[in-house]
């Protein structure tokens, strides 16, 4: 388990690593939000936290990374590979702003269809995003 500050330096070395132009109309940035979050649609027996999230609403467009879903699914992990889980899910969620901006919803799809091998039971570990502009 990694503490608050941890994750906050991580998260914030990749937001810092990731170029500038990509947070056009970003007006919320990136929040990490303390607690976890389970999908509404989560399961009892097979628990489906919620890691990151894009919104697009009133308040304008931002990124939510949530520390304590991250802990609970990737706390066991090393410092490396906790990282990378980091990265990839902020990554997954600017794809989402940046296909939003442009009208593309390869990845919603893709969110869409890895829901629904969930709720029929298959094991969605290995179900990889699609390639950008596939």
């Amino acid at each position: 388990m990694r503490s608050y500050s941890e994750v906050e330096k991580m998260l914030d070395k990749i937001v810092d690593d990731t170029p500038q132009e990509l947070y056009r109309e970003l007006s919320g940035g990136v929040i990490l939000s303390e607690g976890f979050k389970l999908h509404s649609g989560s399961l009892p027996r097979n628990p489906l936290f919620v890691l990151g999230e894009y919104h697009h609403d009133m308040t304008g467009r931002y990124i939510v990374i949530y520390f304590g879903s991250f802990n609970i699914v990737y706390g066991h992990l090393p410092d490396a590979e906790f990282y990378e889980k980091l990265r990839h899910t902020f990554a997954h969620e600017m794809r989402h702003h940046m296909e939003q901006l442009s009208g593309i919803r390869d990845l919603d799809r893709f969110d869409e269809e890895r829901y629904r091998r969930y709720i029929s039971g298959e094991d969605i570990a290995g179900f990889h995003e699609p390639e950008i502009l596939s």
